[in-house]
């Protein structure tokens, strides 16, 4: 696994599922495999388990962790090579990359989608630029498009908590204050796609997923039909694709309740946090028995484990 940027970097999906599984058991089981390696991770935005989830599993492995935030303890970046460095960018990500692999083995980055220029959001520009003017290997924090760590842990979660061998897992739009990206969406149904699983996608009309992510799943607009029967439902908030960035209005009653819950088949609940209270979802499903949102988190730091276990074992 040179890079870990999508799905497509994983040779075989469930193996990895079950090797996180396994290190959940054993965290310390290879606690000398990263000894003398550094991890770079680089914020351009905010993180709470993304950031504590990976510096942990990092330490599980025994590998020094050296966390950058962009912009804020370090120089703005410019990514345009024709750029006139004339503004408030000070230094180029030519140089930026290529000195942080000088400094480090592999290379965690972190960065949202701007959500006014689909082609450049869609090309991951920034994460390319990382991969091209960097010599060692780049981990995902998150990107304009995909937040494949999320989603390794979302299907582990599964498939600890699944009580049949082909769950029905439902995606569901929520309302949400603020314009979001669609990566933790399409990197979800992207995953939940390749483990043929019995996938359904809910959200208004005006909200569909690129069909690229989505193409193996059952798109419906009509989200209590949905709802039915349901095994797991991972409730999420993303902005237009087609009207792109656009949060859409008068949509509060897409929010995930009890009634809606009682819709399914006792179906567990799940969120990539954090969560808007009582615009997303209930308080009091959050806090229920069905809710499966801590574990999820959790398992975020075994999903990482996993992760920098194969780029670390594949550079020896």
């Amino acid at each position: 696994m040179k890079h870990f940027r999508s799905l497509h970097d994983v040779k075989d999906i469930k193996a990895l599922i079950r090797r996180a599984i396994t290190i959940k058991r054993h965290a310390l089981r290879n606690e000398a495999l990263g000894r003398g390696k550094t991890l770079g991770l680089m914020f351009m935005n905010p993180s709470l388990r993304t950031r504590m989830s990976t510096q942990i599993a990092a330490a599980n492995l025994g590998m020094q962790v050296a966390v950058l935030n962009a912009g804020r303890e370090s120089w703005a970046l410019e990514f345009n090579d024709e750029a006139v460095m004339d503004g408030e960018a000070v230094e180029h990500v030519r140089e930026a990359a290529a000195v942080l692999g000088e400094y480090c083995d592999i290379i965690g980055l972190r960065s949202f989608a701007g959500l006014t220029d689909r082609a450049a959001d869609y090309a991951e520009t920034m994460q390319s630029a990382f991969v091209q003017n960097c010599s060692i290997p780049l981990l995902s924090l998150e990107s304009a498009t995909r937040h494949p760590l999320q989603s390794l842990a979302d299907a582990m979660t599964i498939e600890e908590y699944a009580t049949k061998l082909r769950p029905k897992v439902v995606l569901s739009w929520a309302p949400h204050p603020r314009a979001l990206p669609q990566a933790v969406a399409n990197s979800f149904a992207e995953w939940m796609g390749a483990l043929d699983a019995d996938l359904w996608i809910t959200q208004p009309e005006g909200f569909d997923l690129a069909t690229s992510f989505s193409s193996r799943a059952r798109v419906c607009y009509d989200q209590d039909e949905a709802l039915k029967d349901a095994d797991f439902v991972y409730v999420k908030n993303w902005s237009s694709y087609d009207d792109y960035g656009q949060r859409g209005s008068g949509l509060d009653d897409w929010q995930i309740s009890r009634q809606k819950m009682a819709l399914t088949n006792d179906a567990r609940l799940m969120h990539c946090l954090p969560v808007r209270r009582n615009v997303v979802v209930e308080s009091a499903l959050l806090d229920g028995p069905s809710s499966l949102v801590i574990p999820q988190a959790a398992n975020r730091v075994y999903a990482a484990q996993a992760v920098l276990e194969t780029m670390l074992t594949e550079m020896m």
